[in-house]
């Protein structure tokens, strides 16, 4: 197993302790600012979404370039016009390459506060402490975990006065310090 033992059995602790308000120095700030733009302008560009691409899971590249320059922004367009959670990810995932955790990276360049990526580690670790009971894995997300993902960052941002954003990197980089053995070994068994 690739996590070891985490020792708090609730989410509140946890986030107190290793909360980071702060991007580490990858480049995703600099992403996040040259970004804003797309919330402004209502869509999306297909570099754009190429340089999320890259950032987020660069094995999907291909399949992210085989979209029109028309398609994406017409469904970029959709998912950023619509208030309803469920409608953004529905047109986001009509992209080609473009799954739950990466529409989730979408969202998370285009509005940090509210939104946050979901991902293996993020899930992994609230799956070990219980606060998701499904999806072990934490792969093929369903729309229905990644609203729950999305409820509970939001909950705690509001709580600590800080971004969705912020609550989710800390989750992921509390997941990389009790990471034992290889992230994806547990999706071989």
């Amino acid at each position: 197993m690739p996590l070891q033992k985490i020792p708090y059995d609730s989410l509140e602790p946890l986030i107190k302790k290793h909360l980071e308000t702060k991007e580490r120095p990858d480049g995703t700030e600099q992403l996040i600012k040259e970004l804003k733009v797309v919330k402004k302008r209502g869509n999306l560009k297909k570099s754009e979404l190429e340089i999320i691409c890259h950032w987020k899971s660069a094995r999907a590249i291909r399949l992210i370039k085989s979209n029109s320059e028309g398609i994406i922004n017409k469904l970029s367009k959709e998912a950023l016009n619509t208030r309803s959670e469920k409608r953004k990810m529905e047109f986001f995932t009509k992209l080609n390459g473009v799954s739950v955790p990466m529409a989730s990276s979408i969202l998370m360049f285009i509005d940090p506060k509210r939104y946050g990526v979901i991902d293996i580690r993020v899930w992994e670790l609230l799956h070990s402490i219980g606060t998701m009971k499904t999806n072990p894995k934490g792969v093929n997300f369903k729309f229905n975990e990644w609203y729950r993902f999305l409820v509970i960052i939001r909950y705690y941002a509001k709580k600590f006065g800080v971004t969705s954003r912020d609550i989710e990197r800390t989750l992921f980089y509390v997941h990389k310090d009790y990471q034992k053995g290889n992230l994806y070994d547990t999706l071989k068994k």
